[in-house]
This record gives C-alpha cells, structure tokens and sequence, in this order.
C-alpha cells in the first residue's frame, strides 16, 4: 500500500508542476516582430514576403524608416530575414530593428546595417553581429523594401502633392 501511496503523491507532484509551471515560450521570430513593428500585414517566411507584397504594398531600393528590409533566403538563412528600419543614417547605413538576428529570440534595438552593393541599391548588406560586436563579414542578399502604404495610397498622395494647384494650407 506504501508503494502505491508513493507512486500516486509522485503523479500528483508532477501534474501538478505540468499544471502550474510556465510554458516554455518559444524564441521569437523575425516575421511576427517585424509584422508587429511596422504594421506590414504579411505573413508567412520572410523569404516570401517581397512577392507577397507585390501589389499590396510599394516596394523599391529606397531605404525609409519604418520600412521593412527583406532578406533573400540563402544557405545561412533558409527562410530569410525581415527587419524594420528604424532610421537612415546615410545613403549607405541604416539602423534595424529586428529579432533573432545575433541569437534565437533576440530582439535587436538600432542595430546597424551597411549596404555594401556595387550599385548602392542595397541588394547586399552587412549587418551588425552582437557576439563579435561588429559589422558581421557576412555578406547578406536582398530583395530591397517594403513601405507601409499600398501602392494607390502612394500614388494618390503623390498626385494630391504634385497637381500643380496652389498649396491651400500656406
């Protein structure tokens, strides 16, 4: 009868800790934090997310803050990698935000990345590498960037700018 009273307090004792413990959280991703921080509503690998936007969303070389980076899917990174700009530093430097870039599930703050294309259209880039504390030697293909707007309210805007009627508001 001890045996059993042993064997029941020990299956008592673990459902209790499957009960009561936290779940494991799984390391977050770059698809739904970049989703999250720049309100570009794909989903999916963010390998896909350039054809994904075709139509949606304007795309281009341009880099802008609040524009998310999409990363081409390479032996390094199957899935790509998706990362939103946070400020443009120069023509050749911009400042990330992303996750899971230097370590599963980290969230990167103004992480420094350079376009080191021949063209300057930033169809490569480096990017910084927390563990080494420098621009990574890596060098990353691109597809360029998605803007946050779809494509008419980009073109409406850019016509309502440029009508050649006088600026109403001055």
């Amino acid at each position: 009868m001890k045996k059993v009273s042993v064997v029941v307090a020990a299956l008592l004792s673990l459902s209790a800790q499957a009960f009561f413990a936290p779940a494991l959280a799984r390391p977050l991703q770059c698809v739904p934090y970049a989703r999250a921080q720049s309100g570009i509503g794909i989903h999916g690998n963010a390998a896909t997310w350039w054809d994904q936007a075709e139509g949606t969303y304007k795309r281009g070389s341009s880099p802008e803050a609040g524009a998310v980076l999409v990363f081409k899917s390479t032996a390094a990174m199957p899935y790509g990698h998706v990362a939103m700009i946070r400020e443009v530093v120069d023509a050749r430097h911009v400042l990330l935000d992303h996750a899971n870039w230097s370590r599963p599930g980290l969230v990167e703050r103004s992480a420094l990345a350079e376009d080191v294309s021949e063209a300057g259209d930033w169809s490569n880039v480096r990017v910084w590498y927390g563990p080494s504390r420098a621009l990574g030697s890596r060098q990353n293909p691109t597809f360029g960037f998605i803007y946050n707007g779809s494509p008419h309210e980009t073109a409406t805007l850019a016509t309502a700018q440029d009508d050649g009627s006088p600026n109403k508001a001055g």
